[in-house]
């Protein structure tokens, strides 16, 4: 079974960086550590430079980019301190609409093509984020950012086969991919062996998928510690930066997210920011609390 989101069941170790006493905590199995450094990511750049000691921000940033590992299939990323701006940038204010001009989704209005993975028998009994119980004999699925009980019909581009799922989870927080089947809609579409599959999905009914808020996901800890350390830093910048706490079979993690946005749109600028300005691994997310 080929699982690769955040919440794959990945061994815990320590590693530390050549010509530093400082030993950081990853949930990782030494691939990811090992591309970080190949691809690029000198020390110096890292803030780890054996002459001189490393900041308290670069070393925070560390921390957040190997954590961010586990989300992101072995992509790399550093953390450079910035200035700070003179104030924070707070999202716009706003609120839902009342429920009764709340409107369905539309079939076939929300279209979206990409990368499917799948996720079984590690998480199969546990919770899902919507408070379910995952079943993999069911077809559900997990999405970052379409509401709870919207019906998703899949479509497998490279065979052309089709299922439908209902969201009832998060995820999957691996960089190119869009959505993590169940075992069962997985195999309704031919793709267990292969782990994962180029698909289309089209929103068939449900919540309207553009109504809502939506934030931004930098960063996934083990210790509470290492995520709160990183929200003081951003709050520098940006508001609101929040910590979210939830439970999956390998551990419980420590959300790192920022912003309240309206749209979809919004959140997606606010990545790109945040991305750009702190070469931060990015995830837009529905915030459902």
């Amino acid at each position: 079974m080929v699982s690769l989101r955040e919440f794959s069941c990945i061994p815990i170790m320590l590693v530390r960086p050549y010509h530093t006493e400082k030993w950081f905590e990853i949930s990782e199995t030494g691939c990811c550590v090992t591309q970080f450094f190949r691809r690029g990511a000198s020390l110096d750049n890292l803030g780890l430079n054996s002459r001189r000691e490393p900041s308290r921000f670069a070393r925070l940033a560390l921390l957040a980019a190997l954590a961010a590992f586990v989300a992101s299939g072995c992509r790399h990323g550093t953390y450079t301190a910035q200035p700070p701006a003179p104030a924070p940038i707070p999202s716009p204010p706003s609120a839902p609409p009342p429920p009764a001009e709340r409107q369905p989704a539309i079939p076939g209005q929300y279209v979206e093509e990409g990368i499917a993975s799948w996720y079984g028998v590690p998480f199969d009994g546990h919770r899902t984020s919507n408070g379910e119980i995952y079943d993999i004999r069911q077809f559900t699925a997990a999405h970052r950012t379409l509401p709870f009980g919207a019906m998703v019909r899949v479509t497998n581009l490279s065979n052309g086969m089709q299922t439908e799922v209902r969201i009832n989870d998060r995820g999957p927080f691996v960089a190119n991919r869009i959505i993590d089947l169940s075992q069962a809609a997985a195999r309704a579409i031919a793709m267990v062996g292969t782990g994962t599959a180029t698909v289309r999905l089209e929103v068939i009914s449900g919540p309207n998928p553009e109504e809502g808020f939506f934030g931004v996901q930098v960063g996934a800890f083990l210790m509470q510690d290492n995520a709160e350390r990183l929200k003081s830093q951003l709050q520098i910048r940006y508001l609101p930066v929040s910590v979210v706490s939830f439970d999956l079979p390998n551990g419980r993690f420590y959300r790192v997210r920022v912003g309240r946005l309206p749209n979809e749109i919004s959140a997606r600028r606010l990545a790109d920011q945040l991305h750009s300005d702190d070469q931060l691994i990015t995830f837009v997310v529905r915030l459902d609390e």
